[in-house]
């Protein structure tokens, strides 16, 4: 008769199924369970224990929860990692994840928002407190540096080429801007002292360049500016400081006005506004302190294309009184240039009203008001103290330099 063995029965912790006890398997989470149920779960990749749960880690193993303790979350790939980087103005993220974000040059820490600076380098929103911003390029640059690397004088004697045309930076409320030009003439002597005091004046709202009409001197450009801001944050002074050093103007010397044509409402407003200009050629003239040869001529062969420039014509050349060949704005160069405040202020004065007056014009006011007429726009500027400067220079003038009205039937059909 066969002897009976006693063999120690144990009871899976999954199913309570029976069985032998060294039949069942211990899992990563302690438990003891048995050949079918161990057959249900995933093996942990690191400790080679059967796992009820196991999630995908940056090793692309999958792990149980034992193993997975010490690891976070990446919060950009939602996979464990037992490496989190810590990005700056973003998430905690795994190193492979922490790749894909921008190192900041100065602190070595990732960054989700960074700030290029000078030299193609970046940086992180913290760093950038350490950087001021380029007075000609607006470029980020280190410390107190006043000047990027491409813009560097430290004597602020810097005079671009005549074609340098940096991005624009915009000044105030648009979508009317004004960008000037003011050419100056220097003596040989106060040229270095000039050129750098108009630099450090104007720091950052423009720049200075050479040009080819001028022997000694230079042309003064601002950066688009709103009338507003040109009145109240242009630095005025700086004329008189640099009549004081001997700059001067002649006959053969300008301002020149460039106005957004982003500003005006439409075609048809262009085409009212060129018209206001052409058709009181002798009061704009007069104005201007300026009689007209080569450089500003009132063309008449441009005036006949006045539909065509305000449909995006660009006309031929560009010494016309206005300029139509820019993409971007029209330049009115007909003022004379001024180290005068009230003469330059005038000049922008004058292109900013001409703008607004045209805004509203239609063929009622032109045929019923006498809307062409230099009387009824100059009524218009009077009773608007914003141009104050314009209202003093036109009072300044003689009757016999205001010229003779036009007639206002000329094409009152296109100003509607």
């Amino acid at each position: 008769m066969p002897t009976a063995v006693l063999v120690d029965l144990a009871e899976c912790e999954a199913c309570s199924a029976h069985r032998p006890a060294g039949e069942l398997v211990e899992t990563a989470e302690n438990e003891q369970l048995c050949a079918d149920c161990v057959a249900c779960l995933d093996l942990c990749e690191r400790c080679d224990l059967p796992a009820r749960d196991t999630a995908l880690t940056t090793d692309n193993d999958y792990w149980c929860a034992g193993c997975r303790a010490p690891c976070t979350i990446c919060e950009d790939c939602d996979r464990y990692a037992p490496y989190i980087v810590a990005v700056l103005s973003g998430n905690d993220v795994c190193e492979s994840c922490a790749e894909s974000y921008t190192s900041c040059h100065d602190c070595n820490l990732r960054t989700a928002d960074s700030y290029t600076v000078d030299g193609d380098r970046a940086v992180c929103e913290d760093c950038r407190d350490d950087y001021t911003q380029c007075r000609e390029c607006r470029t980020l640059v280190r410390g107190r540096d006043y000047h990027c690397d491409d813009c560097a004088q430290p004597d602020h004697s810097r005079v671009h080429d005549s074609d340098y045309t940096p991005p624009p930076v915009f000044h105030g409320q648009g979508p009317l801007f004004l960008g000037m030009e003011l050419e100056l003439r220097t003596t040989v002597h106060g040229y270095e002292d000039s050129v750098a005091t108009a630099n450090n004046s104007l720091d950052g709202l423009g720049y200075l360049k050479y040009d080819g009409s001028i022997s000694c001197g230079f042309e003064l450009v601002t950066h688009p500016m709103s009338f507003d801001y040109a009145m109240s944050e242009f630095p005025w002074s700086v004329l008189s400081r640099l009549r004081l050093l001997g700059c001067y103007t002649d006959d053969e010397v300008g301002i020149h006005v460039h106005v957004s044509r982003a500003g005006f409402d439409s075609p048809a407003h262009i085409y009212r506004w060129l018209k206001l200009v052409y058709r009181n050629e002798d009061d704009v003239t007069a104005l201007a302190r300026r009689q007209f040869t080569q450089w500003a001529s009132f063309d008449p062969d441009i005036r006949n294309m006045a539909k065509d420039l305000a449909h995006g014509g660009h006309g031929w050349g560009r010494y016309h009184a206005v300029n139509a060949r820019p993409a971007h704005t029209f330049e009115l160069r007909v003022f004379a240039s001024s180290l005068e405040r009230q003469q330059v202020q005038a000049a922008l004065g004058f292109a900013h009203a001409s703008v607004e007056y045209t805004r509203a014009l239609r063929a009622h006011d032109v045929v019923a008001a006498q809307g062409w007429e230099w009387a009824t726009f100059t009524a218009w500027v009077a009773a608007r103290p914003q141009y104050a400067a314009l209202t003093a220079e036109l009072a300044a003038l003689t009757p016999t330099e205001t010229g003779v009205p036009s007639s206002n039937l000329e094409d009152f059909a296109c100003a509607s």
